[in-house]
């Protein structure tokens, strides 16, 4: 069954063209139902091929297709590494990418442009399959540079606001920062080993230069954090909330956003040959990025804007395990953060559906009455990112704490404060919108009993309006409006992602290693590399009753804040969380002041000085060639004296020569 691996990214890609040609005329909902009959098949494919795997030595397999690029010694063929890491990345990708699918022919219906939204999502889970499955340096950034152009035409989809096309391309530009470090690095590894293949380079890279490998490391750090959102290239994550929401959760919970932290893992031997600060400045880096977000989360107002720097925080939670080399733990937290993450944005999409275009918290509460499903589902994932035991999150998280603090006790610190500012927030959220006073309406209960009331208008509504763009629902904050619950395409994946992410933490629980199993799978990618701990009983049982306490001591923050109103929101949600620490802007300042006056002078650099150079070259020829022309006139008796003289030249030259 292994055999059949070729087709997990041949499914989509075949969705994708069928949809690019024939999209239009097959119309909705049935294109919808295409592009996720072929993700859900490539899931299926893909459970075929794991129970295959596990006949393999060490797990592995690696299928060439053909030769993409013979180019003297540089050779890249089109082909395919199945291994424990890849088969985790494709496992999840698969199975949330078809959940989201199914949630879009219920969220994008109505659209214009259904079918093409569904053809970019088909080419999107295409690209990032190719991404974790290449098995070289150049297939894996053919994948990279295809889910940063899907990204793109995604985040951008509804294009006529011009704040949706600027994300669009702040989300493309930002990217190609990350891009430039990618591509340096894959020169440098071609360099350094004479291929790009992972099978060839990685076992040769402890007998690699320290000072090589270190700059390689570097160069693939730099393209980690473009695409995973990491200080100071996180500025684009958030404003890619202009897309439609299951963009949202497909960009943020299972593909894009882990693509840096599945390429870090997968050479993780290039890390472990560099200098040591590399892995300290990557814990540095996703430690601070994981706080830093949190603290901005706390005062934003959008429900999306919440969620989107949760995620960057929460990826700095995985650059955190990186960089203090668990790297089983950080592929365990982006397995936990998929299936959160993504029941998260499908809720909020599920809530901002049912208020019809409502997206700020302070125009919601009490929602749980109207929702509850949505706000049951919703409230799972919550308790799961918050660190609340038995949920997946809990585990995960409190993974990667136990190996900061095996790296240091300031990681560790860091770590908990983050974790305990992520409760906080996301409890904020689940207050203000599902609890509490409704703000919608005169009360919770006027409105049950107007929806009640209105049942077949709902019903219409409901049908006419599913899309949570429509502009006939353009009047927000006008007024009272009429939640009401989604339809079943919504609701059943938020069912099934609500189930994995209370139970996800099954997968590698700390008690015994027989209990580890992700840890196990994982060996053969990560087990040379990997930090190895020895928690004794007592401290193991120490170090999660911390996590327990600091996540329910954040929700007990802000149930007195936001539900006893001990406190005055306004002293928490302070304007400079709000406006991101001014990162943003200050990026922005220096764009267009004096980083553009830099950038132009860099232009009038290329363009007098190196064109100059290669132009006046040309001159210098042309110019030489005409003059050097008039000697070919064409007369016998002036090429024999020009032979004349040259043989005197050369006479001449011989005597000077000889000494007598």
């Amino acid at each position: 069954m292994v055999g059949l691996v070729w087709l997990l990214p041949a499914l989509p890609l075949a969705g994708f063209l069928l949809l690019v040609f024939f999209g239009k005329r097959i119309g909705e909902p049935r294109a919808g139902w295409i592009g996720t009959g072929a993700v859900a098949l490539s899931f299926v494919t893909a459970c075929l091929v794991f129970v295959g795997l596990w006949g393999e030595p060490e797990h592995t397999y690696e299928l060439s297709l053909f030769q993409w690029i013979p180019a003297g010694h540089f050779n890249v063929d089109i082909g395919i590494l199945l291994d424990p890491l890849s088969m985790a990345m494709v496992l999840f990708i698969t199975g949330i990418a078809s959940l989201i699918h199914l949630y879009s022919i219920g969220y994008m219906h109505g659209d214009s442009r259904f079918p093409r939204f569904f053809t970019y999502l088909n080419l999107f889970v295409f690209s990032m399959l190719v991404l974790v499955l290449g098995n070289n340096l150049v297939l894996t950034f053919l994948g990279w540079e295809g889910v940063g152009a899907c990204s793109y035409f995604l985040i951008a989809f509804w294009f006529e606001k011009e704040e949706n096309a600027s994300a669009g391309k702040k989300a493309f530009i930002t990217n190609r920062v990350g891009d430039w470090g990618f591509m340096i690095a894959i020169f440098m590894t071609f360099f350094a080993f004479g291929t790009v293949t992972y099978t060839q380079f990685l076992p040769m890279a402890p007998g690699l230069a320290q000072t090589t490998a270190t700059f390689i490391a570097l160069m693939l750090f730099v393209g980690a954090i473009g695409k995973s959102a990491q200080i100071p290239l996180f500025i684009w994550l958030p404003d890619a909330m202009a897309g439609p929401t299951p963009v949202s959760a497909l960009i943020h919970a299972a593909t894009m956003v882990t693509a840096g932290v599945y390429l870090l893992v997968r050479v993780n031997p290039i890390i472990a040959a560099s200098a040591s600060w590399i892995p300290w400045m990557i814990a540095i880096v996703g430690c601070a990025t994981a706080f830093l977000a949190a603290t901005i989360a706390l005062a934003q107002q959008d429900i999306k804007k919440v969620l989107a720097y949760s995620t960057v925080s929460q990826l700095g939670y995985m650059f955190l395990a990186i960089g203090v080399g668990g790297y089983s733990a950080a592929i365990f937290h982006m397995i936990t953060h998929a299936f959160f993450k993504a029941l998260l944005f499908l809720g909020a999409g599920s809530v901002i559906h049912g208020m019809h275009d409502e997206q700020d918290m302070r125009r919601m509460g009490a929602l749980r009455k109207i929702m509850p499903v949505t706000a049951v589902t919703f409230i799972i994932g919550w308790l799961a990112i918050a660190g609340v035991p038995p949920f997946s999150g809990f585990w995960s998280k409190d993974d990667i704490l136990a190996y900061a603090l095996h790296k240091s006790p300031i990681l560790y610190v860091f770590g908990l404060i983050t974790a305990l500012l992520t409760a906080f927030y996301m409890s904020r959220l689940v207050f203000r919108v599902f609890y509490g006073d409704a703000r919608w309406g005169e009360s919770a209960e006027g409105e049950l009993a107007n929806l009640n009331a209105h049942t077949a208008t709902d019903a219409v509504e409901s049908g006419d309006h599913a899309d949570a763009h429509d502009d006939d629902h353009a009047h927000v904050g006008h007024g009272a409006v009429h939640p009401h619950e989604s339809k079943w395409p919504m609701l059943v994946p938020l069912i099934v992602l609500a189930f994995f992410a209370a139970v996800a933490g099954v997968l590698n629980l700390p008690f015994t290693e027989h209990l580890e199993f992700l840890n196990r799978w994982l060996e053969p990618v990560v087990g040379e590399n990997q930090a190895h701990l020895h928690l004794g009983g007592l401290q193991l049982t120490v170090e999660l009753l911390i996590s327990t306490t600091i996540a329910l001591l954040g929700i007990f923050a802000a149930y007195m804040v936001y539900l006893k109103k001990k406190v005055d929101p306004r002293r928490i949600e302070l304007p400079f969380f709000a406006n991101g620490w001014y990162i943003d802007q200050g990026i922005t300042a220096f764009m267009g002041g004096i980083g553009r006056k830099g950038f132009e002078l860099i232009a009038m650099f290329d363009k007098v000085v190196i064109d100059g150079a290669v132009n006046g070259v040309g001159r210098a020829t042309r110019g030489g060639a005409s003059r050097l022309r008039a000697i070919e006139n064409g007369y016998v008796r002036w090429y024999a004296l020009m032979i004349g003289v040259g043989a005197v030249l050369i006479v001449a030259f011989v005597m000077t020569q000889v000494s007598f």
